[in-house]
């Protein structure tokens, strides 16, 4: 599709990818706010997960689970927040985000006005993206074993 955004950028930084999605870490501004937060990104133009098939399905929500157990095991949040969004582009993707109390928005999205106290003083530093992606293979090797292809 002429402009679409994800079509023409990766959507942050490539991690790993495969023929149907591929997980990028955000590097805009919210990237920068909650370090290591991912999105899984359908590489076509699928809106809906209903739209999926129920292989294709399972495989998108495999990857989006290993996201989180990476993330879980790499950064230690205190909670994952996963939102599948999508009413700008027609691709369908999930947000994986790593969140700790006291982030600044924590208890409400990140999306939310942040609120009167806390800040990201607490939170970890984001790691390497070798780190993320080493942690994220061996999640995926464990969650794509017997997906259907």
């Amino acid at each position: 599709m002429a402009g679409c955004a994800l079509c023409l950028d990766s959507g942050g930084e490539l991690l790993w990818r495969d023929a149907r999605c591929r997980v990028v870490r955000v590097t805009d501004a919210e990237g920068e706010r909650f370090p290591s937060f991912c999105r899984v990104i359908w590489q076509a133009h699928v809106a809906e997960m209903s739209d999926l098939s129920a292989a294709d399905g399972a495989h998108l929500l495999a990857v989006v689970l290993a996201v989180e157990r990476m993330l879980r095991e790499v950064m230690r949040p205190d909670k994952i927040n996963l939102a599948s969004l999508g009413n700008q582009v027609p691709h369908l993707h999930w947000h994986v985000i790593p969140r700790w109390r006291g982030d600044g928005h924590f208890p409400a999205p990140i999306w939310a006005a942040p609120a009167a106290t806390g800040s990201l003083a607490h939170v970890p530093p984001a790691p390497a993206s070798a780190t993320l992606a080493a942690a994220l293979v061996r999640q995926l090797g464990q969650a794509l074993r017997g997906t259907p292809p």
